[in-house]
C-alpha cells in the first residue's frame, strides 16, 4: 500500500513550483499526494527564509504539522526550501521532531530522502544551491485548473544589500528557452490559459546562456502556443526593461499589459545603499516609456520603507513619488535586517514602529490612488477570468488581465448565468470598492 504525502508550500510562487515538482516525483514513486494534513503519513513543509515574518511562519508551521507525529499519522516530517537551506544545522538541533533537512538544490533527491528516513536515517542535504537545473522532471500543478507558474530560472546575480536570496537560491541560471516552451506546451494541454513567468528577476532571462536577454523572444514563443490566453509577467527589474521588452508586451495579444517592477524605493541615496542598479531618473523614464508605449498599462511595484538611515525627508520623497507616479498596484515591505546581509551591518537602523507608521502612510496614499484608479473603469467592459462562484449567491469572483492573482484586486461579477470556473467572460464594470470593482455580465463570451 502506498504511504500518503501531505505538502504544504510557504512563501512565493517559485517555491510552490518546487512543491509541486515534488509532487510529480512522488506521484511516480508509488506515493499518494493527499490534501488532508491529519490523514498524511509523510509531511513536507517547504519553507521560506526571505525575510523573519517569513521564517516565524515557517517555523509555526513545523511545529504545528510535526505535532501529527504525536496525534496524527504522520512518520516523517520533511523540511525543505529556503529556511531548511539558511538554517539547517539550527534545525536539527532545536526541531528533533523533524527527521529529514532538503536545501534549495536538493530537492530533486526527495525520493532518496524520504527512503532513508523511513529506514531511521537522520539525514541533511544542503549547501548545493548552484546545481544545474534538471529539465527531466515531473511536476503536479496544484493550481486552479485555469491558471500557472512557469518558472525561466533560478537563483539571482543582483546582490541587493538587503536580500539573502544569492545566498538561498545561487547564481542566476536560466533555464533553455526549449523547455520552458515544452513546459507552457504542456500546460496549455492541461487546460492552463493564463501563465505567469515568474524568477528572480524575469528581465534578466537569457543572458548567462545565450549571452544575450531573451525575454522578449520568449514571450513571442509563448504566445504562438494554442490554448494560452494570457502571458503574465512578475518580477520584472526596472534596469533590463529595454525598448524591445516594451515593444514586444505591446506587440503580442496574449501578454498581458500589465508588468511587475519592483523598485524599492525612490531616492537615489537610499537605492545606491541597496546595491540597486538604477536610480530616480531612470525608473521614471521606464514608466514613461511603458504608459506611453502601451496604451492601458497596469504597473505594479513593491517598496521597501525603513531601510537603515532612511531620513524622514527621504521618506516623504518617496510620499511624494508614490502620489505622483501613481502605480496601478503597489505593496509596501518594511525593512527586515536580515543576517548575512551587508545592510544588516549598516548604522542608523530604523525603529520597528517608525518602518510600520511610513508603511502605513504609503498605503493610505495607495488607497486613494487604487480608488481613483478603479472609478475610472465603471462602465467599461473587460474580459474576466472567473475563479470562484459564492455560494448562495448569483455572483462570482474573477481577474481581469490587470490583475495577478492573490496579490491584486478582483471583480465581483453578477450573473444568474451558470458560470464555469475558468470561463473568461466579458463583464462590464458598474461600482467599485478599494481595491476590488464590481460588474455585471454582458451574457457574451470572449473565448
Amino acid at each position: 500500500m502506498s504511504l500518503k504525502v501531505f505538502i504544504e508550500s510557504l512563501g512565493c510562487s517559485k517555491n510552490l513550483v518546487d512543491s509541486e515538482v515534488m509532487m510529480g516525483l512522488l506521484s511516480q514513486y508509488d506515493f499518494e499526494i493527499t490534501k488532508d494534513q491529519y490523514e498524511a503519513e509523510i509531511i513536507i513543509v517547504n519553507t521560506c527564509g526571505f525575510i523573519e515574518s517569513a521564517k516565524q511562519e515557517s517555523i509555526d508551521t513545523i511545529v504545528e504539522l510535526g505535532a501529527l507525529k504525536i496525534n496524527g499519522n504522520c512518520k516523517i516530517l520533511v523540511v525543505a526550501g529556503c529556511l531548511a537551506e539558511r538554517y539547517s544545522k539550527e534545525l536539527v538541533k532545536e526541531l528533533p521532531e523533524v527527521d529529514a533537512i532538503i536545501g534549495t538544490g536538493n530537492y530533486p533527491e526527495i525520493i532518496k530522502v524520504i527512503h532513508g528516513a523511513l529506514k531511521g536515517e537522520k539525514i541533511v542535504k544542503s549547501g548545493n544551491v548552484n546545481i544545474e537545473i534538471s529539465e527531466d522532471l515531473p511536476r503536479i500543478l496544484s493550481t486552479p485548473k485555469f491558471m500557472g507558474y512557469l518558472k525561466i530560472a533560478e537563483g539571482c546575480d543582483n546582490y541587493c544589500t538587503y536580500c539573502i536570496i544569492p545566498k538561498l537560491r545561487g547564481n542566476y541560471r536560466s533555464r533553455k528557452i526549449e523547455y520552458i516552451i515544452e513546459e507552457a506546451k504542456e500546460m496549455a494541454q492541461q487546460g492552463i490559459k493564463e501563465v505567469i513567468l515568474i524568477a528572480q528577476d524575469t528581465s534578466r532571462y537569457g543572458i548567462d546562456l545565450y549571452k544575450e536577454y531573451k525575454l522578449p523572444e520568449l514571450l513571442k514563443k509563448i504566445g504562438q502556443i494554442e490554448g494560452i490566453e494570457w502571458i503574465r509577467i512578475l518580477y520584472c527589474y526596472p534596469d533590463k526593461i529595454s525598448d524591445e521588452l516594451i515593444n514586444t508586451i505591446a506587440e503580442e495579444k496574449k501578454v498581458c499589459k500589465y508588468i511587475d517592477v519592483p523598485i524599492q524605493h525612490c531616492n537615489d541615496e537610499i537605492l545606491r545603499r541597496m546595491n540597486r542598479k538604477t536610480n530616480k531618473e531612470h525608473i521614471l523614464q521606464v514608466i514613461e516609456k511603458l504608459r506611453n508605449k502601451i496604451p492601458n498599462m497596469h504597473i505594479r511595484t513593491s517598496l521597501i520603507v525603513g531601510f537603515p538611515g532612511e531620513t524622514k525627508e527621504q521618506f516623504e520623497e518617496l510620499k511624494r513619488f508614490v502620489a505622483e507616479v501613481k502605480f496601478d498596484r503597489l505593496g509596501v515591505f518594511t525593512y527586515s535586517q536580515e543576517e548575512d546581509t551587508p545592510a544588516a551591518k549598516l548604522e542608523n537602523q530604523v525603529p520597528e514602529e517608525v518602518k510600520e507608521q511610513r508603511r502605513d502612510e504609503i498605503m493610505a496614499i495607495q488607497k486613494e490612488v487604487s480608488f481613483q484608479k478603479n472609478m475610472e473603469k465603471i462602465g467599461n467592459v473587460y474580459d474576466i477570468l472567473i475563479e470562484e462562484k459564492i455560494e448562495e449567491e448569483d455572483v462570482y469572483v474573477g481577474r481581469t488581465a490587470y490583475d495577478a492573482p492573490e496579490v491584486d484586486g478582483v471583480v465581483y461579477v453578477d450573473s444568474t448565468k451558470l458560470l464555469n470556473i475558468g470561463d473568461l467572460v466579458k463583464v462590464q464594470i458598474t461600482d467599485t470598492l478599494e481595491y476590488d470593482l464590481i460588474g455585471e455580465i454582458l451574457y457574451e463570451s470572449c473565448e
